[in-house]
C-alpha cells in the first residue's frame, strides 16, 4: 500500500460501505474499504448455473427512495437497473391448501377468503379510530387495533415473515415500520395518510421513488460489482484480519492483518458499516455499559434455496411469489418467483424458485441437514407449488444465512440512543449498515449516500 494516510476509512464492503465509498470517491476523497472476507457485497451474491441465474441473499429490492434511482443511473452502464414486470404486482398467501391472491382493489378485497366477513365491514371505520398511545405498540398490536386479527393473520403476519422473517408480536412499529406509524401518528390512520400523502406534490426527483420492484440486470451481484470498479480495487482490502479501531489525538488509527502481515493506516473519519456482533472487537475502546446497547440486536436466521425447473409443463407462475402466515403452520416462510419478475432468470419454458426456511419463529428448521432439506423441497414443489409427484428439479442450492436479518424490536430505542452517544463522543466516527435506518436495499444506499453527503459537507 502506497500510503498509510487516508481520509476516509470504511470497515465493511457491503452495500452501505461501498455506496458511501462510491460517493466519497466521486468527491474526491481518498477512501479505502475494509473487508473481512474474500469479497465485497455482503449477502449480496448471484451465481448461474443449468439456464438459471440465482441469488443467495436480497432477491429484490424496493425503489422507495429517490437515491436508487439516482446511484443506478450514475452506474451505467456497468449496472443497469431492472424494473420487475408487471406480474410481480400479484402477491399470493398461503391459506388452507394453496395460494390465494393478496386483493389489489375493493372488489377483490370484499370478495377474499383471505379475511373474516367481520375485518372487512370493520375497516371501514379505519379512518375514524382514534390514533395509537403506546410509542412501543408491536406491529401485531398495531394491526389488531386498527384492521382486525384476520389481517393481521393473512395479511400483516406473511408481510414481516417476507421482510424480516420475524415476530410481529416483537417487531415495534415505529422502529421496524416506521412509514406505516408515521401515517397513524400525523394522519390518524392509514387511509387518510395514504390519501392525504397521494394528494401532496411530490418534485421530479420525488417521482424517482417508483415503489417498483428492482433487481439488476444479470443479477443483483452487479451493483456491488460495479460500485467496486468504480472505487477501484487499489482502494479495497479483502480478507482482512485481527480489524481494530483507535482514537489517537485528532487522528483514527486502524489496524489489521493480512497475507502480507500486519499495518495501521491513519485517517481522519471512520466509518463501521457492519452487523452489531461485530462491533465488540472492532471498537475495543467503547465502555461496555454503551457497548452492550450497541449491539443488542437480534438477527433471524434463514436458509435460502434456490430451485430451477427446466421446463414447468401447464403450470405457470406470474407473480412476485407466495408467503405463508404463521398461523398456516408450514415449513416454509415464502417461496419467490423470481423467473416471473425478472427476464433470463430461467430457460424459456421453466421457472426459478427462491424457498425461504427458519426466521425468528422457526429457528429449528435452519439445523435440518441438507438432505432434510432437499427433502422438503421436494415435498412442498408437490403439495405448495402444485407439481406431480416426483418431479425432479433440474437445479437446487442450498444457502445458510445464521444472521441473515436484524430485527428491530422493543431494545432498538437504547441502540438509537447509544450510537448518538457514541458518535458525539468520538468526532468522526460514523456507526452505520443495519444496525439502524432500516433493513432494505434502498434503506442501505439511502443511508450510506448520506453518510456520504454528511462527511462531504
Amino acid at each position: 500500500m502506497d500510503t498509510t494516510q487516508k481520509d476516509v476509512i470504511i470497515i465493511g464492503a457491503g452495500i452501505t460501505g461501498l455506496t458511501a465509498g462510491y460517493y466519497l470517491k466521486q468527491r474526491g476523497f481518498n477512501v479505502l474499504l475494509i473487508e473481512r472476507s474474500d469479497r465485497i457485497g455482503g449477502q449480496i451474491r448471484t451465481f448461474q448455473k443449468e439456464g438459471f441465474i440465482y441469488e443467495s441473499g436480497p432477491n429484490t429490492g424496493v425503489i422507495s427512495y429517490p437515491e436508487v434511482a439516482e446511484l443506478f443511473s450514475e452506474l451505467a452502464p456497468d449496472c443497469m437497473l431492472a424494473t420487475a414486470r408487471e406480474e410481480a404486482k400479484r402477491r399470493y398467501i398461503w391459506k388452507g391448501d394453496h395460494f390465494r391472491e393478496l386483493p389489489s382493489g375493493l372488489f377483490s378485497a370484499l370478495a377474499t377468503p383471505l379475511f373474516s366477513f367481520t375485518d372487512k365491514f370493520r375497516i371501514l371505520g379505519e379512518p375514524f379510530r382514534a390514533k395509537g398511545q403506546n410509542p412501543d405498540e408491536s406491529v401485531a398490536e398495531l394491526a389488531v387495533r386498527r384492521l382486525g386479527q384476520s389481517y393481521l393473520d393473512y395479511a400483516v403476519d406473511p408481510f414481516l415473515s417476507g421482510v424480516y422473517a420475524g415476530d410481529p408480536t416483537k417487531l415495534i412499529t415505529r422502529y421496524a415500520l416506521p412509514k406505516l406509524y408515521n401515517l397513524e401518528q400525523q394522519y390518524g390512520g392509514f387511509i387518510r395518510g395514504t390519501v392525504a400523502k397521494a394528494r401532496q406534490p411530490k418534485s421530479a426527483r420525488d417521482r424517482l421513488a417508483t415503489k417498483q420492484v428492482f433487481s439488476a440486470t444479470g443479477g443483483m451481484e452487479s451493483l456491488p460489482k460495479a460500485l467496486g470498479k468504480h472505487i477501484g480495487e487499489e482502494n479495497i482490502v479483502l480478507s482482512a484480519s485481527d480489524i481494530r479501531i483507535n482514537p489517537e489525538a485528532d487522528k483514527w488509527h486502524v489496524s489489521f492483518s493480512t497475507n502480507s502481515g500486519k499495518e495501521t493506516i491513519q485517517a481522519a473519519k471512520i466509518i463501521t458499516a457492519v452487523g452489531g456482533y461485530s462491533l465488540p472487537e472492532l471498537l475495543p475502546f467503547v465502555a461496555e455499559k454503551e457497548m452492550t446497547k450497541l449491539c443488542n440486536l437480534r438477527y433471524a436466521p434463514i436458509v435460502q434455496i434456490a430451485v430451477g425447473i427446466k421446463d414447468t409443463g401447464k403450470l405457470k407462475f406470474n407473480a412476485f411469489g407466495g408467503l405463508v402466515p404463521t398461523r398456516e403452520k408450514k415449513d416454509v416462510l415464502g417461496i419467490l418467483f423470481p423467473s416471473a419478475c425478472f427476464t433470463d432468470r430461467a430457460p424459456e419454458k421453466g421457472a426459478l424458485f427462491s424457498f425461504f426456511i427458519g426466521g425468528v419463529q422457526h429457528a429449528e428448521l435452519t439445523r435440518l441437514t441438507n438432505e432434510e432439506l432437499e427433502a422438503l423441497v421436494m415435498r412442498e414443489l408437490h403439495d405448495m407449488l402444485k407439481f406431480p409427484t416426483g418431479t425432479k428439479p433440474d437445479l437446487i442450492h442450498i444457502f445458510h444465512h445464521p444472521r441473515a436479518i436484524p430485527q428491530y424490536e422493543i431494545n432498538s430505542g437504547e441502540r438509537f440512543e447509544a450510537i448518538e452517544t457514541i458518535q458525539q463522543q468520538y468526532p468522526g466516527l460514523y456507526l452505520s449498515g443495519n444496525i439502524k435506518g432500516g433493513i432494505g436495499l434502498a434503506d442501505r444506499i439511502r443511508q450510506g449516500t448520506e453518510l456520504a453527503q454528511s462527511i462531504a459537507h
